[in-house]
C-alpha cells in the first residue's frame, strides 16, 4: 500500500459491506453500491488497476431465525437471498468484477486459516462467559435469538447490536433483561467457554492506523473514542449450528461469529477472481499479503465502502485481524450516511421503502438513481430521498443541464455535417476547461468524494452550454461555416469529455452517448486519456439521453407508497423503523448540526426547447451542489420569531453511546446553554472551545441520548461548517 495519489503502480481493491441474505434490497441499501462501483469505475478512468469485489453475508442468527420461520434450512434460504442479490446488482450498473458469498468452500478455507493464524500467533484465548439461555426451551440463545436491553443507552436492542439506540456492538451476556424471540419465555444466563480475540493487544497499532487511514472523517474520528475507552477483547464464537466451524478442536461445536467470516470475504472474493481472470490480470495476493514474500512487499490500495453503522468493525476487528496474520491494512474506509425516504426512516415491516425492483418496474432507468445517490449530499452525510427531490434532480441537471447541452450539439452536428467537423484542434479555451474538468475528476477520486465526480461533469456541461450559446453556431454556418465546424467541433469534444468522466456515475447513458458520438471500442475500457482526445467518430443522429420525470408521475408513485402503507397498518405490522438486514444502512437521523434543513424542494421549470439545437438553453439552472431555494416565504415577522445569538463554545465532550453527538457548554452572554450537537467526527473536540458560533436559542429543548439540548448550533454543509462571526461580536449579541 501506498499513500500516493491514485492512480499508483500498486493494484487496488475496493469492497462494499456484505448484503445480509435477509431480504429485500431497497434505495437504502444501494446507496453504498452504487457508491462503491461509482468509485471503483473512476479509478479505473484514472488507470488505475483495480477489482471491485463484494458477496453476500450468509450467516447469522437473523438467517436462522427466519429460515425456520419459513422451514426451510438456513442454506437454502440464504442462498435464495443471495442469488436474488446477484441478479439485482447489475440492473443498477454495479458491476463487480465477483461476487461470491460467505458460505463457500473458498470462504470457508480462507476463514479457517485466518482463524489458525491468530491461533499460533496467540492473539485467541478461552473464556468463560455468561450466555443467555431459555430453560424452558433448553436452547443457548446468541446474539439475534435474545433482545432486551441496552446497558450503555437503555433502549431495546438485539442481542449483539444496540439497532434502536446507541448502535453499539454488543458482547454476550450484555443485554439486560433477556427475553428468546424465538419463544417470548424470559431468559437467563449461564457459563459457557467461548474463544476471543485479544483486539485490546492492538490499541496501539490501531491508533496508528486511524492516523494513516484515509477516506471520510466519519471512519477515522469515530473509532478513536472507543480506543480512549479501552478496548474490549471480541468473542469469535456463537453457540449455533449455522454457520462457519471453528477449526480444530471444538468439543461445543461452537461456530465463528459472523462478523469474523464477514470482512474475510473480501480476501476470499478478490481471491475468486484471480483464479478466474488469471494472476496476470489481477493477483489477489499482491493486494492482500503484505510483506508475505519478496513479491509482495507492500501490499495493494484496499478500500471499503460501508455503511456508517459498521464503522467499528471495519476499523477495529478488522484491521487489528489483518495486521495479526500479516495482511495488508486497508487504505482507506468510506463509510456513508443513512437514507431516508421523505424525511423519515425506511421501514421494512411497513411496506415504506422504495423498492429496488419496485424502482425498476415503474420503468425508470437506473443511472438517474445512481446519480441522485451519488451526489445528492457528501457521502457521509444523510441523504433524504422523495420522488419530488428526485424529479426536481432528474429534470434540472440530468434533463436540463447534462441533457441539454448533449442534445443540442450533436443534434446540430448531425444536421449540418456528415460526420464529426474536423477542425485543426480543439480550441485552447475548450481543451483547457476539459483538463480543469479531468483535474476536478482526478482531485474527487483522491478526496473520495463521489458527489464531486458528477459535479466535475455537470459544471463541464454548464460550461458547454453557454459556450455553445455565447458561440451562437447556427448564426455562423453560412456566413463562417469555418468557424461553425470550430464550434461545433470544441462541442462535440465537451460531449467525448462527459461520456468519459460521466461513465463512472451513468454508466448506461454513457455507452449510449458514446455510440453516437461513434466512436471505437466501449466506453467502459477507456481512461481519462480519451477525454484529451478530439472527437473522430462519425455521429449517428441523436436521442436525448434522459427522460423528464412528470408531475403527475410523481403524485402516482407517492400515492401508491402511501396506499402500501395503509394497507401494512391496517394489518397490523409493527412500524421497525430499523429494516431487516445485519448490515442495515437505512436508519433514520436527527442531527441538527448537520441535517439538510430544507424539507421541500421545489419543482424547476422544463428547461428543454423545442429545437434544443439551435433555441436558448435553460436560463435558471440551479448549482448541482446546493438544494434548490424554497419557493415557500416567510414574512418579517415571522423571522423576528427566531432568537438567533452569537456564542462562545466554553467546553465540549462526547456523549456515551452516541457516534455522532458533542454536549457543548455555550456561553450566550446571559447564560450558559447546554446545547447537542452533531460535530463528533467533523471537528476536533480539542479545538471547538473558544469558538465562536451561531445559535437559534429560542429552539425547542430536546432530550437526546439522556442530555437535555437547549438550543440550536447552526452549521452549514456535509463537514459541518460552523456559522460564526467576521468581527469580534459578544456572546449574546442578536443577529438580525
Amino acid at each position: 500500500m501506498s499513500h500516493d495519489d491514485f492512480p499508483t503502480d500498486h493494484p487496488a481493491v475496493v469492497t462494499c459491506g456484505l448484503p445480509y441474505a435477509n431480504g429485500d434490497l431497497h434505495i437504502g441499501h444501494l446507496r453504498t453500491y452504487v457508491g462503491g462501483d461509482v468509485y471503483a469505475r473512476a479509478l479505473e478512468r484514472l488507470g488505475q488497476e483495480t477489482a471491485f469485489v463484494s458477496g453476500s453475508d450468509m450467516h447469522g442468527t437473523p438467517v436462522a431465525v427466519n429460515a425456520e420461520r419459513e422451514g426451510v434450512s438456513p442454506e437454502a434460504f440464504a442462498l435464495d437471498w443471495h442469488e436474488r442479490y446477484a441478479e439485482t446488482f447489475p440492473k443498477f450498473n454495479v458491476a463487480f468484477d465477483n461476487y461470491g458469498h460467505t458460505h463457500d468452500e473458498t470462504n470457508t478455507a480462507v476463514t479457517q486459516q485466518l482463524v489458525r493464524d491468530l491461533e499460533e500467533g496467540g492473539h485467541v484465548y478461552e473464556k468463560e462467559i455468561m450466555v443467555a439461555y431459555d430453560p424452558v426451551d433448553d436452547q443457548y440463545l446468541p446474539d439475534r435469538y435474545v433482545e432486551g436491553t441496552c446497558p450503555y443507552c437503555g433502549a431495546h436492542a438485539r442481542g449483539d447490536e444496540c439497532d434502536e439506540g446507541c448502535q453499539r456492538h454488543l458482547e454476550p451476556g450484555e443485554v439486560e433483561d433477556p427475553v428468546s424471540t424465538i419463544s417470548g419465555n424470559p431468559a437467563e444466563y449461564r457459563e459457557r467457554t467461548h474463544e476471543f480475540f485479544e483486539v485490546s493487544a492492538f490499541s496501539e497499532y490501531l491508533s496508528g492506523f486511524l492516523d494513516r487511514l484515509e477516506g471520510t472523517s466519519n471512519a477515522r474520528n469515530q473509532p478513536r473514542e472507543w480506543i480512549e475507552q479501552g478496548l474490549q477483547d471480541w468473542c469469535i464464537t456463537r453457540d449455533m449450528d449455522w454457520g462457519i466451524d471453528l477449526p480444530g478442536e471444538n468439543p461445543q461445536d461452537l461456530v465463528l461469529y459472523v462478523w469474523v467470516d464477514a470482512p474475510i470475504e473480501y480476501i476470499s472474493s478478490t481471491k475468486q477472481y484471480t483464479e478466474r481472470v488469471g494472476s496476470d490480470v489481477f493477483d489477489w495476493e499482491a493486494v492482500w499479503k503484505e510483506g508475505a514474500d519478496d513479491e509482495h512487499p507492500e501490499g495493494g490500495e484496499i478500500v471499503h465502502v460501508i455503511g456508517r453503522d459498521i464503522i467499528q468493525h471495519h476499523t477495529i476487528f478488522w484491521p487489528a485481524m489483518l495486521e495479526a496474520t500479516g495482511h495488508a491494512e486497508p487504505r482507506a474506509v468510506m463509510a456513508s450516511g443513512f437514507v431516508t425516504l421523505g424525511g423519515k426512516g425506511f421501514s421494512t415491516s411497513r411496506d415504506r421503502a422504495v423498492w429496488a425492483d419496485e424502482y425498476l418496474e415503474e420503468g425508470f432507468h437506473p443511472d438517474p438513481l445512481r446519480y441522485y445517490l451519488a451526489t445528492n449530499g457528501g457521502f457521509q452525510q444523510d441523504v433524504d430521498f422523495s420522488w419530488e427531490k428526485f424529479r426536481d434532480r432528474v429534470n434540472t441537471e440530468l434533463v436540463g443541464t447534462v441533457g441539454n447541452f448533449l442534445y443540442r450539439s450533436l443534434l446540430f452536428a448531425h444536421r449540418n455535417y456528415e460526420d464529426a467537423p474536423i477542425a485543426d484542434a480543439t480550441s485552447e479555451e475548450v481543451q483547457e476547461r476539459i483538463e480543469e474538468a479531468i483535474a476536478d475528476v482526478e482531485t474527487a477520486v483522491n478526496d473520495y468524494s463521489v458527489r464531486a465526480l458528477g459535479d466535475a461533469v455537470t459544471d463541464l456541461a454548464r460550461f458547454g452550454n453557454e459556450y455553445i450559446q455565447h458561440s451562437e453556431p447556427w448564426n455562423l454556418v453560412d456566413d463562417d461555416p469555418d468557424e461553425a465546424a470550430r464550434v461545433i467541433h470544441d462541442c462535440v469534444a465537451i460531449a467525448k469529455a462527459i461520456a468519459v468522466l460521466f461513465e463512472p456515475i451513468a454508466p448506461g447513458k454513457c455507452e449510449r452517448l458514446w455510440d453516437q458520438l461513434g466512436e471505437e471500442g466501449s466506453v467502459h475500457d477507456v481512461t481519462v486519456e480519451a477525454a484529451r482526445e478530439a472527437p473522430e467518430g462519425d455521429l449517428s443522429e441523436p436521442t436525448e439521453l434522459f427522460e423528464k420525470v412528470e408531475d403527475d408521475r410523481v403524485e402516482e408513485l407517492n400515492a401508491k407508497l402511501e396506499a402500501r402503507v395503509a394497507e401494512a397498518d391496517a394489518d397490523g405490522t409493527d412500524g421497525d423503523e430499523t429494516g431487516d438486514s445485519e448490515d442495515d444502512e437505512d436508519g433514520e437521523t436527527d442531527d441538527p448540526a448537520t441535517d439538510d434543513p430544507a424539507t421541500d424542494e421545489p419543482t424547476t421549470d422544463d428547461p428543454a426547447t423545442d429545437d434544443p439545437a439551435t433555441d436558448d438553453p435553460a436560463t435558471d439552472e440551479p448549482m448541482t451542489d446546493i438544494d434548490p431555494i424554497s419557493d415557500e416565504r416567510i414574512s418579517f415577522e415571522q423571522f423576528q420569531e427566531l432568537d438567533v445569538r452569537v456564542g462562545r463554545i466554553e467546553d465540549a465532550e462526547g456523549i456515551e453511546g452516541a457516534d455522532d453527538l458533542l454536549k457543548l457548554r455555550v456561553d450566550l452572554g446571559v447564560e450558559t446553554r447546554t446545547i447537542v450537537a452533531g460535530l463528533k467526527g467533523l471537528h476536533a473536540v480539542e479545538d471547538l472551545p473558544g469558538t465562536k458560533v451561531v445559535v437559534l436559542a429560542n429552539m425547542e429543548k430536546a432530550d437526546l441520548f439522556g442530555v437535555e439540548s437547549n438550543g440550536m448550533v447552526l452549521a452549514a454543509g456535509e463537514e459541518a461548517d460552523l456559522l460564526t462571526t467576521y468581527e469580534d461580536a459578544e456572546p449574546g449579541t442578536k443577529v438580525l
